[in-house]
């Protein structure tokens, strides 16, 4: 498999989330209690949150693709702080654990590139992710919750 990280949000991002109570849009963050059966995934240390542990749910913007398909993105955040998730080569747990999922691979100018699209279970992510990696005409890859289109984690080749 092509060498990658799975990329966080930024801590400060997440600092700026628990400490303002805000999202990037403005808006109130929501506190949630996570209950069983999962579902919580949090974007800064890319794990499930546990039965019972706090989270805040709120508008991220993301930092890429920019442009024509650029979205904001709902997001969950432990309200504790928790440890940005640094791990290489290794597919986040939010990912691997999501039912269904859709990898988006973007180009340099962070156009789409259709072509390298892929919609399937996270615990089968491997080759599809491994393939949008694998073009030389990717820059990085976005992969979504494919239900509700949440972004789970940015995707970068490793140099």
């Amino acid at each position: 498999m092509t060498a990658f990280r799975c990329v966080p949000i930024p801590t400060e991002t997440a600092e700026r989330f628990r400490e303002t109570g805000h999202d990037d849009r403005g808006n109130a963050l929501r506190r949630v209690t996570a209950q069983a059966g999962g579902g919580y995934p949090c974007r800064h240390c890319l794990e499930l949150a546990r039965p019972g542990e706090e989270v805040l749910l709120g508008s991220y913007d993301l930092p890429g693709p920019q442009g024509i398909y650029w979205t904001p993105s709902p997001i969950f955040l432990h309200a504790e702080p928790c440890p940005a998730f640094e791990t290489e080569n290794e597919v986040a747990p939010i990912v691997r654990k999501n039912p269904l999922v859709s990898v988006r691979a973007y180009d340099a100018e962070e156009l789409c590139l259709y072509d390298l699209g892929h919609v399937g279970p996270g615990e089968e992510v491997d080759a599809p992710l491994d393939r949008a990696l694998a073009d030389p005409r990717t820059a990085f890859v976005n992969v979504h919750t494919a239900r509700p289109g949440c972004l789970l984690s940015r995707v970068e080749r490793l140099p």
